[in-house]
């Protein structure tokens, strides 16, 4: 009895305090706020910054070709040499141009000379040679038509004294000799302000000649091969191809033996120190929220694990069609490069 007791008071004391200690509500797991990446994703492909496609300046057959796609050139050297009658070598094409200059030296001498020594008349003070033959010709125009009404003089004066008019036939004629003796001194004066003209037009056409010689001659002279200069030098030393800049031959499109037509580019030459990449698919809604001079992340496909730093060197105002979607050409000035890096290849471009 005394057990069964015992065992009521344990489970009344058991039940006691499973009402008397609630189990505690969990408190919430904060959720973490997600984070939009707003980050500006494009693709493009990678471009050296200076390049060149060089044409032929005259026809013929190519007798030598120097070097061969993917060397290296330096400012000045041989690409390639034509056979043909009318081109000039930089050897030749120097010594003409140094005969050019000579004879356009002499012109301008001449030309001086001869203005020098031109009597300017007293009535062109203070005017340039267009004004004199502008005021002259005001001059000339007026004394035309002070003297248009006594052109025909003696056939009025006939026919006057046939109708018994008074008037005094001495005094047509004394004004009459006055306003052509007007008429003759204007047209000296006019053609003396055109002959001024004439000379001073002859000196600047000699001046500008001696100019544009002193031009192709320091071209052709130019011991840097610079690339301000190579227009002249391929123009006038069109037998020969020459490399304008230092950079990789990427295309050579010329064979021995073989005839090369003028203007059609047949080698293109690119500096390989400083490469840029243009997007090819940047949205309209994407290019709103880029700026220039923003700072850029280049990730090659051929090079995945290389980042190359750049910026925004600037952004279209025209647009294109890709896939149906409006889009606009960035351009991405790189400040890294890798030495394996090779026109064309594809890019990714996150926009910081």
């Amino acid at each position: 009895m005394k057990n069964i007791k015992f065992l009521a008071l344990v489970v009344l004391a058991l039940t006691l305090a499973a009402c008397g200690t609630a189990q505690a509500t969990p408190e919430a797991t904060p959720v973490p706020t997600v984070v939009a990446d707003d980050t500006i994703i494009a693709e493009g492909k990678l471009e050296p910054v200076h390049y060149t496609e060089l044409a032929l300046n005259a026809s013929g057959l190519v007798s030598e070709v120097l070097f061969v796609e993917g060397d290296k050139v330096k400012a000045g050297d041989v690409i390639a040499r034509l056979d043909a009658d009318q081109a000039q070598t930089l050897e030749s094409a120097q010594a003409k141009a140094a005969q050019e200059m000579t004879t356009a030296y002499q012109e301008v001498r001449d030309a001086q000379f001869k203005l020098d020594n031109f009597e300017v008349p007293s009535d062109f003070n203070g005017m340039t040679p267009p004004e004199a033959v502008s005021a002259m010709l005001i001059a000339l125009d007026k004394a035309r038509t002070d003297f248009e009404p006594y052109e025909d003089l003696e056939e009025r004066l006939s026919r006057e004294m046939r109708n018994d008019d008074p008037s005094n036939p001495k005094v047509y004629r004394d004004t009459a000799k006055n306003y052509k003796r007007a008429l003759d001194d204007a047209w000296a004066d006019y053609r003396k302000a055109i002959q001024w003209m004439e000379l001073e037009s002859t000196l600047q056409n000699a001046k500008s000649r001696l100019i544009l010689a002193q031009r192709d001659y320091d071209a052709l002279q130019d011991p840097s091969f610079s690339s301000d200069t190579a227009g002249t030098r391929a123009a006038l030393a069109n037998a020969e191809v020459r490399a304008p800049f230092p950079g990789v031959i990427t295309n050579l499109d010329l064979k021995v033996g073989e005839f090369a037509a003028s203007g059609n580019p047949v080698i293109t030459i690119a500096d390989d120190s400083q490469w840029l990449v243009k997007t090819t698919d940047l949205t309209e809604i994407d290019v709103v929220n880029v700026k220039e001079g923003q700072a850029a992340i280049v990730t090659l496909d051929a090079l995945p694990d290389v980042e190359l730093k750049g910026n925004v060197f600037s952004i279209s105002q025209n647009y294109s069609e890709n896939q149906g979607d409006i889009v606009y050409e960035v351009t991405i000035l790189l400040t890294d490069s890798d030495p394996v890096m090779r026109w064309g290849m594809t890019a990714e471009v996150k926009f910081k």
